[in-house]
């Protein structure tokens, strides 16, 4: 791949080792003429193909993947949606039809012209099973494509009353349907090309990304020309990185440091409330078949101690999986820290303090802020009223593995993103058995769900999974936590535009005026 503005296969390789090397080195990356960017990030890439895979449903890649594709639709700081590779799109009138306005002008990173038949492709390759597209249920309800100029009709086959949204969430983005053809998905892998701000310059597995600002950008162009995006896991070493000055940006850091690191000098932060939310997936084996364990593992959880004690107050407690801003939360539904109904609950099934019912829980560590810390916490509170957890801890991509294939632990901490804020893409598909996103999997939620995901009546639809919500609550089928809030930490020099959808964008980074 020789054509404008990018590496030869060599150069890539050569340039990737060079870099490394300089990480390696722990030299400080920062440019000194304003014109690059580093970003000390919680999560290393692991596909360059942001429509496949279990990658592509994890809402923290968005944000790199955001730097170099595009989605169709696009979404602003505050949720609201906008045009993005379409300028117009909707529904018929009757609801069969959809009509979709491509963008002009917009240049691929090789060179070459987006066309329609690229956005036809997309989503006609998303809508095929085969691809690996984890969403394929969402995309396979339209076909039947045709192209008149820059206007793309199609038929819908099962009506999706959150098409359009989803057209801004996960999987969302578009490729170049002749040069994916010509090198394949190796080749992509080794060389991706979008139409977004930067282009990929440099790439380390596990390490680093270097992005180059895309000189043919057909929106807004980017502040910096470079951006170093470096995969850092732990989250003390996130802070290190920020406070060295390694690092002009980083984010979900543990809230003391924020707290900390905010006072002094050369630094500044962001901490707002996302759409991401913690959640502990319950899965239909052994002791959780037992809707007296289920309850009590909740009724024993107090939320509001944990954002106060652990993340400083930097959270919302919960207790649906619609979170507050999303198009179907209920404040009337509410679990309560009830510890004595526990213990209840648990002597109802022969379980006490002496005689504790004992699983395993699965959690990641310093993915999010106190996320090990938080599940330590449960499992204290647990013990006291007569659950014995074990704890497990593992990386985020093996969260994705054993929840794809229906093998997570009895309890499984995580954290569901749903910038839309649309129940199908919260409560819906967390929970809907066949959802390759579901861990609980019982024929009385998929008969509740599954109407849901097609009613064309909007108002029924959301008091439907509120409904939903209801039930799920008082069968304990899952268990919400907290809404969190992001804390951004950033030099002084430079100024974040904080995204509610918990996106950090390196092109919403700009110096400080």
């Amino acid at each position: 791949m020789t054509a404008k503005g990018q590496l030869t296969r060599r150069g890539f390789m050569g340039a990737s080792a060079a870099l490394t090397a300089l990480l390696a080195s722990g030299a400080p990356l920062l440019a000194q003429d304003g014109t690059s960017l580093t970003i000390a990030y919680n999560i290393p890439v692991q596909s360059w193909d942001p429509t496949t895979g279990p990658a592509a449903v994890n809402p923290v890649l968005q944000s790199v993947y955001l730097a170099v594709f595009d989605r169709y639709i696009a979404q602003a700081p505050d949720l609201s949606f906008g045009p993005g590779l379409l300028t117009e799109w909707g529904f018929n009138e009757d609801q069969s039809k959809i009509t979709m306005t491509v963008r002009e002008g917009v240049k691929w990173h090789n060179g070459t012209d987006l066309t329609p038949e690229d956005i036809v492709w997309s989503l006609e390759r998303a809508a095929n099973p085969e691809t690996g597209n984890p969403m394929q249920f969402v995309w396979g309800k339209i076909g039947n494509f045709s192209v008149d100029g820059q206007v793309i009709t199609a038929d819908v086959l099962e009506f999706e009353p959150a098409l359009f949204k989803w057209m801004a969430f996960l999987t969302a983005f578009v490729l170049p349907k002749a040069y994916y053809e010509e090198v394949g998905a190796e080749g992509f892998e080794k060389a991706p090309v979008g139409t977004g701000p930067y282009m990929v310059d440099a790439f380390e597995q596990g390490a680093y990304v270097r992005l180059k600002a895309f000189p043919e950008y057909w929106g807004d162009a980017p502040a910096f020309e470079t951006v170093t995006i470096k995969f850092v896991t732990d989250a003390a070493s996130r802070v290190a990185e920020v406070e060295s000055g390694n690092s002009d940006v980083t984010v979900n850091i543990p809230y003391e440091e924020y707290d900390r690191l905010i006072t002094k000098d050369g630094l500044t932060g962001e901490a707002v409330p996302i759409t991401d939310i913690g959640m502990i997936f319950l899965n239909d084996v052994g002791p959780m078949l037992d809707k007296n364990v289920r309850l009590a593992a909740h009724y024993a959880i107090d939320k509001q101690l944990i954002i106060d004690r652990l993340l400083r107050g930097y959270g919302v407690p919960i207790s649906t999986l619609e979170a507050p801003g999303y198009a179907a939360y209920d404040e009337s539904i509410v679990v309560a820290y009830d510890p004595e109904k526990s213990k209840e609950l648990l002597a109802a099934s022969g379980y006490s303090t002496d005689n504790p019912v004992k699983f395993t829980i699965q959690t990641t560590r310093g993915l999010k802020p106190k996320d090990y810390e938080m599940v330590q916490a449960i499992v204290g509170m647990w013990r006291k009223v007569g659950i014995e957890a074990e704890i497990e801890v593992y990386e985020i991509a093996k969260h994705y593995e054993l929840r794809a294939t229906d093998q997570l632990a009895p309890a499984a901490f995580y954290n569901w993103g749903n910038s839309i804020g649309d129940p199908s893409t919260a409560t819906g598909f967390s929970m809907f058995g066949p959802s390759p996103h579901a861990v609980w999997d019982t024929e009385d939620l998929v008969n509740m769900i599954a109407p849901l995901f097609s009613e064309r009546d909007e108002a029924k639809r959301i008091q439907g999974y509120k409904d939903v919500s209801r039930y799920i609550a008082e069968e304990g089928y899952v268990i919400p936590l907290l809404q969190y809030v992001m804390p951004i930490v950033f030099s002084s020099a430079v100024s974040v535009t904080p995204y509610t959808s918990g996106d950090l964008l390196p092109q919403a980074i700009t110096p400080a005026s």
